[in-house]
């Protein structure tokens, strides 16, 4: 009986101890696989040769020597005391693990906590300094005997400022949607070298102010491909402007562009925009792409802007699976290199319908349902489409549009500009209303969303609804009729 009771303390001890090998080799791979664990991970091999010369006596005791009970005891309290004191480790390591993890996210909260506070202190001054401009020349026109000339002057003041704080407000807007991925492109047909010249013509007055010389570059032919347009134009403006703030008088900008590969599908390009100014210095080269950074030098920190706008080049170039490339010294230049490659399109011309259709502009008669909560915003579309000869009628929510449609004569509209968030009903929502009408004359009236939800998700809402076109706020008065061409004629 003795004899089986030792052996059984024996293999007991031995599949005990084997066990304790078994999970010590994994804790120690645990540790060994932490980063700033490399000590531990070093120390912690020793007790394993310990450990196996254990597990060897053991198996030689019980097979071939003849322990008494106290051997056999003591053999196996040993085991048991392993076994606890490896329990006892690897709690203490999952602790000090746990504490780790813990100061991560302390250090994750306190560097947000820091993005925030950069963020809010860019993004006031950044909306304060048109505001004072719109607010200050505001008060200014608002005088007493100030002429019809000064009026003017200030109102075109007041333009400007609000222009670069709707751009202030689109920036930080779009760079959340690049961060968030939620940047999607819209291709379309376009002409490369028409975005070039586009581009050019819209930086040249900036030049020519700045007594900059600009040359253009790039070959008199025609190549027609499928990319988003606004992308592409906004991406040329951002460098271009750049280089147009950071260039002194007399410097040189020259913008051009390269095809590099020509395929039966695709064309590969590079745009480069060359300056002679102030360039950058290594360090800032470095995180000229990150949001929200602009170099501080008693040059750079008179220059407005939101420090956004390469970063938002960046997010496109990366979502059209590009490259961009900076070469900058400090006191001699930049020059950047935006490298693409795009799908070919058909090379025809405009269709003679969409001729037509950029030629129309006679409005005279033309009778609109204006769907639009707020009495400012109504006032404003109301002066500004009765300029272009149109007859509006406004109501303030969804239901009264419905309504509208509903008790009017077939034919009484001739399309209805709808706000999309209303109270009562939303613009969505009437449109879904007026096209289950069950006359066709009224389910079919044409609809165009009027509204400040301007992603390119709040177009695809608004055709999904049944609408035909969709107008940013602020209105811009050319986009507004050239999609009122689209739809009415």
């Amino acid at each position: 009986m003795m004899t089986v009771l030792i052996d059984v303390l024996i293999y007991l001890g031995a599949a005990l101890m084997a066990w304790n090998v078994f999970r010590y080799v994994r804790f120690a791979r645990k540790v060994s696989a932490r980063s700033n664990w490399e000590q531990e991970a070093r120390i912690l091999r020793l007790p394993i040769v310990l450990l196996v010369l254990f597990l060897c006596g053991y198996l030689a005791v019980g097979l071939f020597g003849h322990p008494d009970l106290v051997v056999a005891g003591i053999l196996f309290g040993g085991s048991g005391f392993v076994f606890v004191m490896m329990v006892l480790i690897q709690r203490i390591a999952d602790r000090i693990a746990e504490h780790e993890h813990m100061e991560a996210e302390i250090e994750a909260a306190r560097r947000a906590s820091e993005a925030k506070s950069c963020f809010l202190s860019n993004m006031s001054h950044d909306l304060r300094t048109p505001l004072n401009a719109i607010i200050g020349y505001t008060t200014l026109a608002n005088r007493e005997g100030v002429t019809l000339p000064e009026t003017r002057n200030y109102l075109t003041k007041i333009e400007t400022a609000g222009r670069q704080l709707l751009d202030t407000i689109n920036d930080v807007l779009e760079m959340s949607r690049i961060e968030n991925g939620r940047l999607e492109l819209e291709p379309q047909r376009l002409c490369l070298e028409r975005i070039l010249t586009e581009a050019a013509d819209m930086v040249a007055p900036q030049m020519e102010n700045r007594h900059i010389r600009f040359v253009r570059q790039w070959e008199p032919q025609e190549t027609w491909v499928m990319c988003d347009r606004s992308q592409l134009s906004r991406a040329l403006m951002n460098i271009l402007s750049n280089a147009c703030k950071f260039t002194p008088e007399g410097g040189t900008v020259t913008l051009s562009m390269q095809q590099t590969e020509m395929q039966a599908d695709t064309v590969s390009c590079d745009f480069m925009v060359r300056d002679t100014g102030i360039g950058m210095s290594p360090e800032f080269a470095g995180r000229l792409f990150t949001p929200f950074e602009r170099e501080r030098t008693s040059t750079i920190s008179k220059t407005q802007g939101t420090g956004l706008g390469m970063a938002i080049t960046k997010g496109f170039v990366d979502k059209m699976g590009g490259t961009i490339e900076v070469d900058t010294r400090q006191g001699e230049g930049t020059t950047i290199i935006m490298r693409l490659q795009f799908p070919l399109a058909a090379t025809e011309e405009q269709s003679a319908d969409q001729s037509k259709k950029d030629a129309f502009s006679d409005f005279t008669g033309m009778h609109l349902l204006l769907a639009e909560d707020n009495p400012v915003n109504q006032e404003i579309a109301k002066m500004l489409l009765a300029e272009e000869g149109f007859l509006v009628d406004c109501v303030d929510d969804g239901q009264a549009a419905v309504d509208a449609i509903r008790l009017a004569e077939p034919g009484t509209y001739d399309a209805v500009l709808m706000d999309i968030q209303m109270p009562v009903m939303d613009g969505y929502a009437a449109a879904r209303a007026i096209r289950a009408m069950e006359d066709p004359m009224r389910a079919g009236i044409p609809i165009i969303a009027m509204t400040a939800n301007a992603f390119l998700e709040d177009q695809k809402a608004a055709y999904d609804a049944g609408m035909q076109g969709h107008i940013p706020k602020p209105l811009e008065v050319d986009y507004m009729l050239d999609t009122l061409r689209q739809v009415l004629l």
